[in-house]
């Protein structure tokens, strides 16, 4: 029996996904207001507290209306505490800029390079690690790749590419084809890593270009995705995971333990459930990375592990994420 390329099933009616990029919410006001909650504006920051706001409306339609608590509302609104200047955060949480080896490469652990792929996402998190990260400079796909390129081929050690951003996904599937030229000439290179939140916030990224291009990657395919909160699951992003895996991709995820969000047993369960339902392991929690702006989303380390036990004796094995931070200079993230 002939199956058809995971391509090939997609609707041609599909909605573009960069229309919906476009369209995304990049105002306060407007955001409150799709929740119900304009009446919160006077106690928000003005503007945006030094970090855009950029939500897509497909993920806006899963928050809960009118509930200022709401896990995935919260993700992304900005707060007058990320105003604080709060010790030990501080703008370069991972040691990224010391980690520089060329254009838009970040070199920290053995046989893995990391692209800073682009410096666009279609969700602006608020505690995100990079969020003051200098991406004018450090595109890996400027100049079609080649500055990324010739480091990857003067290292023969490195056997992993890892894309991270900002967001890769938010490159043209042109600009990924460019990579995947250059990858075909680097035989050391086996397989290829993509840390992604699009399939989740924007599912329609997902799209017949982009899985062709992945399916006919002669390399290992793993896809890192980056949800939270169960509630960020649907049936379009079911169908998005479904789509990767079928064009050959292994599908993990990352999350950030995060106060208020999901630092209750019931949450992290659910969202491991949820997960899985989708054909998606958990792979890593991670300790919040201190990055300005960021503090008041912090769980204690005590708190963190007891957390992460209670998960262990109600879900299987194979479904309890690791618990780690990222520390500057380690050879590999630290677990707890």
């Amino acid at each position: 029996m002939i199956t058809a390329s995971p391509a090939a099933r997609l609707s041609p009616t599909a909605p573009d996904w960069r229309e919906l990029w476009r369209d995304a919410i990049t105002d306060t006001g407007e955001l409150l207001d799709a929740v119900g909650l304009a009446h919160l504006g006077d106690h928000l920051p003005p503007g945006d507290a030094g970090f855009a706001l950029r939500v897509p409306r497909g993920f806006v339609a899963r928050m809960q209306p009118g509930d200022p608590r709401d896990p995935l509302l919260l993700q992304v609104l900005p707060q007058l505490a990320e105003l604080d200047q709060v010790p030990g955060f501080s703008a370069d949480a991972v040691g990224d800029l010391a980690a520089r080896e060329a254009r838009g490469v970040l070199h920290k652990y053995h046989g893995r390079a990391l692209l800073i792929a682009s410096g666009s996402c279609a969700v602006n998190c608020r505690y995100c690690f990079r969020r003051h990260f200098p991406y004018g400079e450090e595109i890996a796909a400027a100049g079609q790749w080649r500055q990324a390129l010739a480091h990857l081929q003067a290292d023969p050690s490195i056997s992993e590419l890892i894309l991270s951003g900002g967001d890769p996904l938010a490159l043209a599937t042109s600009k990924l084809e460019e990579l995947g030229r250059g990858l075909a000439e680097l035989p050391h290179v086996t397989r290829l890593r993509i840390h992604t939140r699009l399939p989740v916030v924007l599912p329609e990224r997902v799209d017949a270009p982009f899985l062709a291009w992945l399916e006919a990657l002669p390399l290992q395919k793993v896809v890192v995705l980056h949800a939270n909160h169960a509630n960020e699951f649907d049936a379009g992003v079911d169908a998005a995971c479904a789509r990767l895996r079928q064009a050959g991709a292994i599908l993990l995820n990352q999350s950030v333990l995060l106060r208020g969000i999901n630092d209750q047993v019931e949450a992290l369960s659910a969202l491991s459930e949820r997960l899985f339902a989708a054909g998606v392991l958990p792979y890593y929690l991670h300790q919040l990375d201190r990055v300005q702006g960021a503090a008041h989303f912090e769980v204690d380390d005590a708190r963190a592990l007891a957390l992460v036990e209670e998960v262990r004796q109600r879900l299987p094995g194979y479904l309890v994420p690791r618990l780690v931070r990222e520390v500057a200079g380690d050879a590999s993230k630290r677990p707890l």
